[in-house]
């Protein structure tokens, strides 16, 4: 069974929203216009129940089904917010706001929820709710925890719960999934390295901080080659380097390097904050520095459950056939939040076949239309299989 003949009579419809959240994005919880128009189009589809600010600026909707005495639910989220990126493609829905971007694609999992909703409106062919969850804050702002924290799933008692993701370059038509670990864990560190600061000419008399910070940078390198099995999956990544000075003739005092941690296994996440800690602190001492180690844990391993990979199979199978579904995809050391919905949860995340495209988070990337009406089928195959009427 191909896409739901439903969608693709307003595709154009959606497009058109698409266009709009492209040209109008906002960051992290910061959403005003965003929620405003997901809102206006959930009350005009006719939601059973809306409530705004979940999560700090996040939206919750239900769909009833024709029956609900099933007394079951599922969820389904979508991500909302952009990136501070600066767009460079000429069409016509390019961003208009500086620094701001849809480059992750979160306008088109917008648009697909909410034309989900207008389907499950419609037709309602299913016994229970469907718990609609637009999340801000993905990008790196805690959105999906602070929805969790706010007992997203036990006050709208969601048994099991799904999310998806575009993926360029699978082909449009086409899902990639696996049961287990499917996206890293993400993590930041940041290390202040202090020594004594003078005149470039004569570092005889200075602790350099530069030349110590450059030291660590290469030490940094090892814990991954020489202290991490070849059988594990970790990236350890040095990602800035900044000075408290931006004369070409002084030795600066402070050095700041930043950078992130990915893993598939919790065991070597939670050894990695000392490794660092003592690579850096050792190799600032034989410079006559020092370092102070900074180490945040950010989102979990994204981790699908066994039983709702199948389920989530299932529904992309009577989109585009088992052919059309990878389901040997190899991990992505992306992070993506939707982990702690899983930690709380029953549930599965896809990738969406975005076509040819540039990268995530690249300047000229653009979330695919023609990909819109398999996200939503597939999310309304879900409710009606995990949901049946009969």
């Amino acid at each position: 069974m191909p896409i739901k003949n439903r969608f693709a009579d307003f595709q154009n419809e959606m497009v058109t929203w698409r266009h709009n959240f492209h040209e109008h994005p906002e960051l992290q919880f910061d959403l005003p216009r965003t929620t405003k128009k997901v809102i206006e189009l959930l009350k005009e589809f006719g939601v059973n129940s809306i409530k705004n600010e979940v999560g700090k600026s996040g939206i919750v909707a239900e769909i009833h089904g024709q029956k609900v005495d099933s007394g079951r639910s599922i969820g389904f989220r979508a991500d909302m917010d952009a990136l501070p990126v600066s767009e460079v493609n000429n069409f016509s829905h390019k961003s208009k706001i500086e620094n701001k971007m849809h480059a992750c694609g979160h306008d088109g999992h917008t648009t697909i929820l909410l034309g989900v909703a207008k389907y499950l409106c419609e037709t309602r062919n299913f016994n229970g709710r469907v718990v609609l969850v637009f999340q801000p804050a993905e990008e790196g702002g805690g959105g999906a925890k602070a929805m969790v924290d706010d007992n997203l799933i036990k006050n709208w008692d969601i048994n099991e719960i799904y999310g998806l993701h575009n993926l360029p370059n699978l082909p449009v038509g086409e899902f990639a999934i696996k049961s287990g670990a499917l996206m890293a864990a993400s993590d930041f560190f940041e290390i202040i390295v202090e020594g004594k600061g003078g005149h470039a000419a004569l570092p005889h008399f200075s602790n350099d901080t530069t030349l110590a910070s450059s030291a660590i940078v290469l030490a940094l390198q090892q814990i991954v080659s020489r202290r991490v099995s070849a059988l594990q999956s970790v990236v350890l990544s040095v990602t800035g380097l900044s000075t408290d000075t931006m004369a070409h003739n002084v030795t600066p005092d402070t050095v700041r390097i930043t950078g992130t941690t990915r893993f598939l296994d919790e065991q070597e996440r939670q050894k990695m904050p000392s490794s660092i800690q003592k690579t850096a602190e050792s190799t600032a001492v034989a410079y006559g520095c020092s370092a102070n180690v900074r180490y945040e844990f950010g989102v979990s391993v994204t981790d699908n459950y066994v039983e709702n990979t199948e389920f989530a199979v299932a529904a992309a199978k009577e989109v585009v056939g088992a052919q059309n579904i990878k389901t040997d995809i190899e991990p992505i050391m992306a992070g993506e939040d939707f982990s702690e919905m899983l930690s709380q949860c029953p549930g599965a995340f896809i990738f969406l076949g975005n076509g040819p495209s540039a990268s995530w988070h690249n300047p000229s990337y653009d979330f695919n239309n023609e990909a819109l009406p398999y996200g939503c089928s597939w999310f309304a195959n879900l409710a009606e299989q995990r949901l049946p009427l009969d």
